[in-house]
């Protein structure tokens, strides 16, 4: 890479809580970032689960390298063994670190594409030392070009959340059915949304942290005075066993635990019926407007009014499609990371820390990180997301012995098993409840509305 190239900007996609704490590395390695966020303020995503509390406290989501350059403004760091919600995190740490980075946060500004200078993804020549090209457009639809040293996407998975059906594809019926359809844990603060909820009875699709928070509101508001009647339907691809709930007590994030045992509480006390080896095919409309859900073996449930569908994000590669990217065929995650988190294999236990060696790809210095680098794994934290963009900022800055170190220590997860294992219902009670039996791993990181950490 040239001396011109070099001085070029990184380009860091998405001004959430690892593309922000990407931008406080790169400046605290003298390298000069661009964030480059669609949403009119920074936390765009953050904002939208703000109703829900994180399961990691203030000290485990404040980056160690944005603490140093919020610290000379006056701000103050929360309690640390305090939970923030979704809009805390935005409010009290995202905003003011965006506000501190100043003309190097641009706002409504959504990336439409990224190559190389000249070179489409077939062409070899001189490919490495030409900058990239990152297209993007604003909220009136005009369009920009920027150049940059390299690029650090850390854009998310949150708007692109998977569908209800069993295939992964949308189920029969599924987008006819849209207006009886929400793929986010909906928040009963507000009067309308409780209204839609209230004293109806709602299917909830999905096994994981954030089917739980959904499960835990709705038991909420049928013990409240306007919630009389409310009722849930919740739907596992595979059976209940003893590891279903997560870690409870044993768990290390105790605001996990807690959160499992409280939606076994609300299926314990009869304010939710737990329909189990149940992969949706189809929605059928029945004659009053509600729904009925169909399984891929015929079995149909009984009727009801809305459907949560909880059941993981997927990345948005679309923008990308020009680079040469070396992801797992199945996670669609780095080729060199996806073996650390493949839930078909991972099970309980950390995730080890990692950095650039496992975020690189054939396309140099394009990185993938936060909950993107995770493709469709489950189980991501956001002092993970931390610990991969220190590691590749230390790298763009030449440091290659500290872009090796490992700088963090990850709690337990409290959880096993995973979204990649088949879910046959008589697999997962056989287990008895065992550490690395079937049931679905709790989706830290796909479902931003009941983890925070993304």
């Amino acid at each position: 890479m040239s001396e011109t190239t070099t001085e070029l900007p990184v380009v860091v996609i998405g001004a959430g809580p690892a593309g922000l704490a990407a931008a406080a590395h790169l400046l605290d390695r003298d390298i000069t970032p661009l964030v480059l966020e669609a949403g009119p303020h920074a936390g765009a995503a953050v904002r939208e689960w703000a109703h829900v509390r994180l399961f990691s406290r203030w000290g485990e989501l404040v980056d160690p390298a944005a603490e140093k350059l919020l610290a000379p403004t006056g701000w103050v760091k929360p309690a640390e063994d305090t939970y923030p919600s979704g809009g805390d995190w935005a409010d009290r740490y995202l905003q003011p670190l965006a506000d501190v980075l100043g003309e190097q946060v641009r706002y409504d500004a959504r990336v439409t594409g990224v190559s190389r200078t000249g070179r489409d993804r077939i062409v070899d020549a001189d490919r490495d030392t030409q900058p990239f090209v990152v297209h993007y457009e604003n909220a009136d639809g005009n369009e920009h070009r920027l150049l940059a040293r390299a690029v650090i996407d850390a854009s998310g998975t949150w708007s692109t959340p998977s569908p209800a059906g069993g295939s992964g594809l949308a189920a029969l019926g599924e987008r006819a059915a849209a207006d009886r359809i929400t793929y986010r844990v909906p928040d009963l603060r507000d009067s309308a949304v409780r209204a839609r909820y209230a004293g109806k009875r709602t299917a909830i699709i999905g096994s994981g942290a954030s089917a739980f928070t959904a499960l835990v509101h709705l038991a909420d508001l049928a013990k409240s005075d306007d919630g009389q009647g409310t009722h849930a339907t919740w739907i596992l691809r595979r059976g209940i066993s003893g590891s279903t709930f997560g870690g409870g007590e044993a768990d290390q994030l105790p605001a996990r635990g807690a959160l499992g045992l409280a939606a076994k509480a609300a299926v314990d006390g009869g304010y939710a019926d737990a329909v189990t080896g149940f992969r949706t095919d189809a929605f059928a409309a029945t004659d009053d407007g509600r729904v009925v859900l169909v399984g891929e073996d015929g079995r149909r449930l009984e009727p009801v009014d809305e459907v949560i569908v909880l059941t993981g994000f997927r990345p948005d590669l679309s923008f990308l499609d020009e680079l040469r990217l070396g992801l797992d065929e199945r996670l669609r995650a780095p080729t060199a990371l996806a073996p650390l988190i493949d839930p078909n294999q991972h099970s309980c236990g950390t995730v080890h820390p990692h950095g650039v060696g496992e975020l690189s790809h054939p396309e140099k210095d394009v990185y993938l990180v936060g909950m993107k680098s995770y493709g469709r794994a489950p189980t991501f934290l956001a002092m993970t997301g931390y610990e991969q963009v220190r590691s590749i900022a230390a790298h763009l800055a030449g440091d290659q012995e500290a872009a090796a170190r490992v700088e963090l220590t990850l709690p337990e997860t409290g959880v096993c098993g995973g979204s990649g294992l088949f879910d046959g219902p008589a697999a997962a009670e056989e287990t008895g409840g065992g550490c690395c039996g079937a049931p679905a791993a709790l989706t830290l990181g796909a479902a931003p509305a009941s983890s925070g950490d993304c």
